[in-house]
């Protein structure tokens, strides 16, 4: 049973989204939030499996509330709620921790795909799609040392082999484990186990933020 915690602003949408996962087998609501602060606090004291949380928030917005949600370390994954595709809240999300967004008015199949998708330690938006965010706002990117494809010195990434560095490159170009699999001559098995490596080496939640370490660290350039 994946247990869901919604955090929106407006009443009607959370009853909407609230009748939508009641229809749902594997699914329970354990808490509403109204508000960034709101979702803070109830996160802590229900420990959802995942938190469905709106951008735009009086107070303390989401991109707040999800940066405090993953700081806290606890098992919470946020999937963010954004109104366009690609825009600078999107990406303030995924830079914030989430593990991935979708749009508002995206199909009841996709958010609940979504949600079980992101509750299973999977990233819900591709690793292309990050990447075109990334290179849309890479201006805002940390002002880093280092030159593009020539890292930076950094510890989460000083521990991988080689073969796993150059797949954290490619993760970072928006390869998929198909992709790495036929153009490095390796099993997508192979590719899967390499892949885990690298996210448990580096600390990284999931296949998204990846792509951003791959960024921070200058292993890959914009395009």
């Amino acid at each position: 049973m994946t247990t869901v915690l919604i955090v929106d602003d407006q009443p009607m949408q959370r009853f909407g989204f609230r009748m939508l996962l009641e229809s749902q087998d594997d699914m329970t609501i354990v808490g509403e939030a109204g508000n960034g602060a709101e979702a803070v606090r109830l996160t802590s004291e229900l420990r959802p499996d995942v938190a469905l949380m709106d951008i735009r928030m009086p107070g303390l917005d989401g991109i707040e509330a999800t940066r405090r949600i993953v700081a806290a370390g606890d098992r919470t994954r946020v999937l963010i709620l954004t109104t366009f595709d690609l825009d600078e809240y999107a990406y303030a999300g995924l830079r914030a921790g989430a593990s991935g967004f979708l749009v508002k008015d995206a199909q009841p199949e996709e958010l609940l795909s979504g949600i079980r998708a992101v509750a299973t330690g999977d990233a819900v938006v591709a690793p292309s799609l990050t990447r075109r965010l990334l290179d849309a706002y890479v201006d805002q990117l940390p002002d880093a040392p280092g030159s593009p494809g020539n890292p930076v010195h950094d510890p989460r990434i000083a521990s991988l082999t080689d073969r796993e560095r150059e797949i954290l490159t490619v993760i970072g170009q928006g390869w998929t484990n198909a992709e790495i699999s036929a153009r490095l001559h390796l099993a997508e098995s192979t590719v899967k186990t390499h892949v885990g490596r690298i996210l448990a080496k580096t600390g990284a939640r999931d296949r998204v933020q990846a792509v951003i370490l791959a960024y921070d660290t200058k292993l890959v350039k914009p395009s």
